[in-house]
């Protein structure tokens, strides 16, 4: 298969996660006749903590995300290296196989930008998550840079929450929305590694209500690009 025994035997004891291709090629060469295959979804959602496993595999099929994130940049916008450097100050602190296994899942993910049909995203984030040079200015500034380039896409929304607000609709913390094929409507809420799935209506309808207020009360997406380029300017 063109893998050393050590990686073999880490994919064996559950230590790293196989990738797709590794998958395959074990099922021809073990005869399994699709068994192992059949595996590979479960598998890639295993690269993710197990508190965030439910809610990848929702998102992997949305056609609607809309997110507020008030401490740092999204984990589907962010670039490799602010990943890294969100990963390595985790607490408790992560090893670094379990970090860069977490950095090529959260990567992954961002397939739901280029997916056809495209689906509907949109974005509020706090201009103090964005001020945040986590990383050092370089790491800062490249993030900063794909945001610009993510919002520039016609079915991506993104706006910035300016420090300046004097109403706030989102001071209860982060959370994101979905809505997926079959018409259902998901909410999905998290903090300290605790999270939760909402798919009660009523609960649902609120975080629905707050995200239309956060929007409304959010820079438009033209300024908002307008103030990311003059933090950029700024450094």
């Amino acid at each position: 298969m063109g893998y050393s025994v050590s990686t073999i035997a880490a994919y064996e004891q559950g230590r790293r996660v196989p990738p797709p291709e590794a998958i395959d090629q074990a099922d021809e060469v073990l005869d399994a006749g699709g068994v192992l295959m059949e595996m590979k979804e479960e598998v890639a959602r295993a690269q993710f903590p197990a508190f965030f496993r439910g809610a990848a595999k929702l998102e992997a099929e949305a056609v609607e995300l809309h997110a507020y994130d008030a401490h740092v940049v999204k984990g589907l916008m962010q670039t490799e290296d602010y990943a890294r450097a969100v990963f390595r100050m985790w607490r408790p602190l992560l090893d670094d196989e379990t970090i860069e296994q977490r950095i090529a899942a959260r990567l992954a993910r961002q397939e739901i930008f280029t997916r056809r049909p495209h689906p509907h995203l949109s974005f509020v984030i706090e201009e103090a998550a964005l001020r945040k040079r986590l990383g050092g200015t370089s790491v800062w500034r490249g993030q900063l840079e794909q945001i610009l380039l993510i919002g520039q896409a016609r079915h991506v929304g993104v706006q910035v929450m300016p420090l300046d607000r004097e109403e706030h609709a989102g001071l209860a913390g982060p959370f994101t929305l979905m809505e997926m094929k079959d018409g259902r409507r998901i909410a999905y809420t998290e903090v300290q590694s605790d999270s939760r799935l909402h798919t009660e209506r009523g609960r649902v309808r609120e975080l629905e209500a707050t995200y239309g207020t956060l929007r409304a009360q959010a820079l438009t997406p033209r300024e908002s690009q307008a103030l990311i380029e003059k933090l950029l300017g700024e450094s």
